[in-house]
């Protein structure tokens, strides 16, 4: 039993030898959030907002801000597109949520979910080179429901101070009618991380998965487990890819999609799922014991575990199957137990199991592409081609069936999919910039750079401190006594 490194690197070797495969999972995910609920209280937070011009002297306020700044004002008053030169508009994203749906906790009320989003805003500026800001709101109207509409009103309001606005943990069916809504009616890129982002992410592993397995996407039968924002939007992307609807069962909390769910059909919220009703399941399979039965994959994306998912069902798979689980903070099945039942490659949400399929290396590379060339949507092809930028990034550098996708510590995966997917907004007409693939990346690279040598620079030098060893192993020694 290994002392806790800083840089939890050696996070799998730090617990008793005694524990077994199952208390090891448990012993971490506690450990985890003991941490994150620590460290965060250390750290008053993860996101603060520093100046990106000097202060040479005092008589620069005069420029930064009145008089000098009325030059400024009026510019982008007769000319509104000046904003993405003379602000930071061009680079800024708002992170916009209800908190109806954070992680697996539900509904944690607008505040709650702070900590998801500055997060994601964390995430985009050290991986993508991108400044956000987090801004989680109360959704609810006069009778006290959560109101899609009230959240389609204020990101029309504030999209002229943002460059892109990254839906995040809008529950369903609001979600459905929150994105469509504002992709057609706001002037700039309104992306749903939950649901394009997971959707991206999860494609490029099953194209990878699939190669490593000798299959053809448009020939491999795929079970869905959950038929939320993420798992239909993930349905429409694989579709839109090669998949064929015939070969697709998707689950939500009542049963399996098909033609005959009335219930989904009479409720219009629910649109989106009622399209994959009549394109998916022909033979109306109606469990998923008789959907497994020689499934070649498995997504889900449904609730937390470790027992959603049953041993059983990926026992009678295909040979060679794919099983991603990606519930979070908890897979529907840890790995280990998925490999004991038969599965061949096995994906989770969480980054200290092999095979992070999570949305972390998509929408920070997706977002700059984006920005880069200001975008007026985020399109599925450019959702698409990000997911073979992935996947083809990872190819490239090898890839095995503990190894599927790019992680987060392959930096140079970011400015090639942004780069990549900046082209294919150019390819769809939906950019404003034309550039070429090198600039792109070159523009990219240099940001990407930039943010990670600021906080490497201002950790170097103090601003940030170490977090203290004792923290660490307080944490752990909770974690091992929770799970002893």
């Amino acid at each position: 039993m290994e002392k806790i490194k800083s840089n939890l690197e050696n996070l799998d070797r730090v617990f008793p030898d005694t524990f077994t495969n199952e208390q090891i999972a448990k012993a971490k995910t506690l450990f985890l959030k003991r941490l994150s609920e620590d460290a965060h209280k250390f750290y008053g937070g993860k996101i603060q907002t520093v100046p990106k011009a000097p202060v040479f002297g005092f008589n620069w306020f005069n420029v930064w801000y009145t008089p000098g700044v009325s030059k400024i004002s009026t510019n982008i008053r007769d000319n509104n597109d000046t904003s993405y030169e003379l602000s930071n508009r061009g680079n800024l994203v708002a992170v916009v949520s209800d908190s109806t749906r954070v992680l697996g906790d539900g509904d944690c009320t607008p505040p709650g979910g702070l900590g998801v989003m500055e997060g994601k805003a964390f995430l985009m500026k050290y991986l993508g080179g991108v400044d956000a800001v987090a801004l989680c709101i109360d959704s609810k109207d006069n009778t006290g429901k959560n109101n899609p509409d009230k959240i389609i009103d204020f990101v029309k309001m504030v999209q002229h101070s943002f460059g892109a606005v990254n839906l995040e943990d809008i529950s369903q069916p609001n979600c459905f009618k929150v994105l469509d809504v504002l992709r057609e009616e706001c002037d700039i890129p309104v992306w749903h991380d939950d649901a394009q982002g997971t959707a991206c992410v999860t494609l490029a592993g099953l194209l990878n998965a699939l190669k490593l397995t000798n299959r053809k996407i448009s020939e491999t039968k795929i079970v869905l487990f959950g038929a939320g924002a993420s798992n239909t939007t993930i349905a429409r992307l694989i579709i839109a890819d090669g998949a064929k609807p015939e070969n697709i069962i998707i689950f939500d909390s009542k049963g399996a999609l098909h033609s005959d769910r009335k219930d989904i059909e009479e409720d219009k919220r629910f649109y989106r799922k009622w399209e994959l009703c009549l394109s998916t399941n022909p033979q109306k399979i109606n469990t998923m014991e008789e959907a497994m039965k020689g499934a070649d994959v498995l997504i889900s994306l449904s609730t937390p575990g470790p027992d959603t998912v049953k041993k059983e069902w990926i026992q009678v798979m295909a040979p060679k199957s794919i099983v991603f689980v990606c519930a979070n903070p908890v897979p529907e099945i840890y790995p280990y137990a998925a490999k004991e039942a038969g599965a061949y490659i096995v994906a989770t949400g969480r980054g200290d199991f092999p095979n992070q399929v999570n949305n972390s290396i998509g929408f920070p590379g997706i977002l700059k592409g984006a920005l880069m060339v200001r975008a007026k949507k985020i399109t599925d092809n450019m959702a698409i081609a990000a997911a073979h930028s992935l996947a083809d990034f990872a190819e490239k550098r090898g890839i095995n069936i503990d190894n599927i996708v790019p992680t987060m510590e392959e930096a140079d995966v970011f400015p090639v999919e942004a780069a990549d997917v900046a082209m294919q907004a150019i390819e769809d007409g939906v950019a404003r910039v034309i550039i070429t693939r090198e600039k792109a990346y070159e523009i990219a690279k240099k940001d990407i750079e930039n943010s990670r040598n600021l906080v490497h620079h201002i950790t170097n030098n103090g601003f940030i401190k170490e977090p203290p060893a004792e923290m660490l192993e307080s944490a752990l020694k909770w974690a091992i006594e929770q799970v002893s």
